[in-house]
């Protein structure tokens, strides 16, 4: 008996030990999941199979927008995802605001991997009470989509209401081309973000610019595919829009290109950011310093259309894309991007009601 007992206890335990550590195994399968809320193109397949190749980690890309992630985030303080990529003028404001993110560790980010430059600029510009909230990834520029051939007048976005593109124009009713048409007003709305009665005073003047020139739109576009098909078949040959689609429409027709506006185009940056509950911040710190690999951003420059802050990437980028970005931004016009700042408390609430009221509006 106390053999069969001996054989008996021995057996249990080494159940014991194995269920314990089957429990340990299944937690850290399923804690190595990287959930992260991101913009399309910014995790390609090809990247996402490599990092968990080399790490083991799976990536859960949610695809979203500024708006969408802020509401996501604000919806669960902060939780639901480990890592997310808002545009830099999206995080102090919405930090102080709603309390969703965390600060950035710096030590684990290899800031040899990020052109320096406009790692510094993030920096800054996402510092909220002494604490950096995000680091670039991927940047660009909104300005004008052209059939150089047949809207030849268009030099600035004000030119999009020329009689000359009547009917043949969109753009979207979002902030962009609110702070596009301020600045081929002459105004700087950039400059009045500290003052509420200034920039309610220039977006008094865009209100009334864009109404005027609501018959001249053919429609207010909304995804990017709906613009491109619109450009294609000819029924728009002046649009707002990103760099990204003006380069993807010249692959088709050597007319149609982007150009940057007289004014100047407007620069963003889209960043990485904590949320605030993330559950796998290792995991994030890994995918961050993954991706600003040269050789895995020219991948993600590939999918997504855009340049990254990846210092030395554009060594392993297309031929035919780097030409189309030389050709879209002299040097003149690249020292020209206004790029967007943080955005305070209270200026979209104004940007929402100039939108609608903008929309409400009939045409003449």
């Amino acid at each position: 008996m106390t053999n069969t007992k001996a054989k008996l206890s021995l057996k249990q335990a080494i159940l014991g030990v194995t269920a314990i550590a089957g429990l340990a195994f299944a937690g850290q399968v399923q804690a190595e999941e990287l959930r992260l809320l991101t913009w399309g193109g910014y995790a390609p397949e090809s990247v996402v199979k490599q990092f968990k190749e080399e790490t083991g980690i799976d990536v859960k890309v949610t695809k979203s927008n500024n708006e969408e992630m802020i509401a996501k985030l604000r919806a669960t303080g902060g939780g639901g995802f480990d890592l997310a990529q808002p545009s830099q003028d999206r995080i102090s404001g919405a930090q102080a605001e709603h309390r969703i993110y965390k600060p950035i560790d710096l030590s684990k980010i290899d800031s040899s991997q990020f052109i320096g430059s406009m790692l510094e600029a993030t920096k800054t510009n996402t510092t909220y009470k002494g604490d950096v909230y995000g680091v670039p990834h991927v940047w660009g520029t909104s300005g004008l989509v052209l059939n150089t051939k047949l809207a030849s007048t268009v030099k600035d976005y004000t030119d999009l209401c020329n009689d000359a593109v009547a009917g043949k124009v969109s753009y979207r009713l979002k902030r962009p081309t609110l702070i596009g048409f301020a600045f081929a007003l002459g105004h700087d709305p950039f400059a009045a973000y500290g003052d509420k009665a200034k920039y309610e005073e220039i977006m008094g003047d865009v209100e009334k610019k864009l109404i005027s020139c609501k018959a001249n739109v053919k429609t207010y576009w909304e995804g990017g595919d709906a613009l491109l098909s619109l450009v294609r078949s000819g029924e728009v040959v002046a649009a707002m829009a990103w760099d990204t689609g003006g380069w993807k429409l010249n692959n088709d027709n050597a007319d149609v290109t982007f150009v940057a506006p007289k004014s100047g185009a407007l620069g963003w940056i889209d960043t990485f950011v904590l949320p605030k509950k993330t559950e796998n911040e290792e995991a994030a710190y890994k995918w961050i310093n993954f991706v600003m690999r040269p050789e895995i951003a020219a991948q993600i420059t590939a999918a997504a259309g855009n340049f990254t802050a990846s210092k030395g990437a554009d060594e392993y980028a297309d031929d035919k894309l780097k030409a189309q970005f030389q050709g879209s931004f002299p040097q003149e016009d690249l020292d020209n991007i206004k790029w967007y700042p943080t955005v305070p408390p209270g200026l979209e609430t104004i940007e929402g009601k100039v939108l609608d009221r903008v929309k409400a509006a009939s045409s003449n």
